[in-house]
């Protein structure tokens, strides 16, 4: 039997190595775009930042690890058509030879590209003159080219979301002052204002401009004074902004990249990701997919297109063991997801209110602060958390943190989502036989507290 995986990134890594551990007679090839497969995109910043000192650290698995499993890499070869009919994938070699390539099973994991937003300039600025998109290991280079051969010394940020805020720290931390645009009201708009107010201020409190509400409209070259470039934006109050800074980085978000399974005839769903069981089978004979080019299903919100790292982890290895014969299925997401903004931590999961309300329940969100362990022990934090829950049945659906970064705002999270996925309600979080010793933490935990407060509302009528 042979198995070809398409991409080299998280779902197609994980399907590979998931048929080699549960049938190493299963012959399984990975088609991979570029030449570094199983890296790490999630850490480019902090190489960039120059915390991850070579970049060859971003490798979870070397090529040679991952050949040491039995599978067969084909690297810099492109996949061009799924021939569905004979079984056949149309790939082009490094040497820009097309090949046919015979599979038993194709799975599909060609993950997402990044949106270009309708910026004037961008189709005729590029890495060379300072412009940049961020996603992929090439993307990483030409930056790190910018840094090291222009020397730049101011830097826009087109977008506040979690990828931006990463970029805003690594610049900062490489001496460059970060001036950061959002469109939206508020930075990180996967949280609710209440706490991305307190990323802003934590950016903020390290020298990063900040400006929300904020469009970008164009990026030119500089006709004049010491920067390289011009950056034109409009705010939603009709002000222009005009900025002249040497580098732009643009990083607002990513979209499936699905052309590949859409051109053999495979359905597509939201936002044109490719659709696909709980099997990770699409529409097509011996096809599966998985990871940012297909719909998420979601606990909570049923469908939805949701591209996360350690989503496509999971969908990898059940498509991976499906196509051998399997009957795995993926469990669901809660887009549980942490990020650090230098010296604190903010982390989701589950539903906001706007998100809850469109699929039938009636939320109620109630923020509080707590200590990340006894405060009469040295070197406590206070956490801020907004704890929602559905007003008639009491459940859980949704846990957002921030908190100093060694104040385990990502184990906590952790916890919440844990609940969330076994369906629990919020009064029974306090049930939950959690550890304590004083310098690490208190009786009752700041995630049990936050919902006991949620309780104390219901009871009161209260929100907040």
């Amino acid at each position: 039997m042979h198995v070809i995986a398409v991409g080299g990134s998280d779902a197609g890594i994980s399907a590979a190595l998931r048929i080699r551990e549960l049938d190493p007679t299963t012959d399984v090839t990975v088609v991979v775009a570029d030449a570094y497969p199983n890296f790490s995109i999630c850490g480019i910043p902090y190489y960039l930042s120059g915390e991850v000192t070579h970049w060859r650290n971003l490798a979870h698995r070397s090529a040679t690890d991952l050949e040491a499993t039995g599978m067969s890499l084909r690297l810099d070869t492109l996949a061009r058509r799924i021939d569905v009919e004979g079984r056949k994938l149309l790939v082009t070699g490094p040497d820009g030879r097309e090949e046919l390539l015979a599979y038993d099973e194709l799975v599909v994991g060609t993950g997402a590209l990044p949106v270009r937003p309708p910026i004037t300039g961008l189709e005729v600025l590029g890495v060379d003159d300072g412009v940049h998109l961020l996603h992929s290991m090439g993307d990483t280079f030409a930056v790190m080219r910018t840094l090291e051969e222009q020397a730049p010394t101011e830097a826009l940020i087109v977008g506040g979301g979690y990828i931006g805020l990463e970029m805003a720290e690594a610049l900062v931390a490489r001496g460059l002052a970060v001036t950061q645009m959002e469109r939206l009201a508020e930075v990180l708009p996967t949280v609710d204002p209440a706490i991305g107010v307190l990323v802003h201020e934590q950016l903020a409190d390290h020298g990063v401009e900040v400006t929300t509400s904020t469009a970008v409209r164009s990026v030119a070259k500089a006709t004049s004074g010491p920067a390289r470039l011009t950056v034109e934006a409009l705010t939603t109050d009709g002000e222009t902004i005009v900025k002249g800074v040497d580098m732009v980085l643009v990083v607002v978000g990513v979209r499936p990249d699905a052309e590949l399974a859409a051109s053999a005839g495979a359905t597509l769903g939201l936002r044109g990701a490719i659709a696909v069981d709980a099997h990770m089978r699409t529409n097509l004979p011996r096809v599966l997919a998985a990871g940012d080019c297909v719909v998420t299903h979601h606990r909570l919100l049923g469908e939805t297109y949701l591209p996360l790292g350690t989503t496509a982890h999971k969908q990898g290895r059940v498509a991976g063991e499906n196509a051998i014969g399997g009957d795995r299925t993926f469990a669901g997401s809660l887009g549980t997801q942490v990020v650090k903004v230098f010296d604190h931590a903010v982390a989701r999961t589950g539903l906001r209110d706007p998100e809850a309300r469109p699929v039938g329940f009636d939320p109620l969100t109630v923020g509080c602060e707590a200590d990340d362990h006894k405060a009469y022990y040295p070197g406590s934090h206070r956490i801020a958390m907004r704890h929602t829950g559905d007003r008639a049945s009491g459940r859980l659906l949704g846990v957002q943190l921030f908190g100093h970064k060694h104040a385990e705002v990502a184990k906590r999270i952790d916890i919440a989502a844990t609940a969330i996925f076994h369906e629990m309600t919020v009064d029974t979080m306090s049930d939950l036989d959690l550890s304590y010793t004083p310098p690490l933490g208190s009786p009752w935990d700041a995630v049990q507290m936050g919902a006991q407060a949620w309780v104390t509302a219901t009871a009161t009528g209260q929100s907040g």
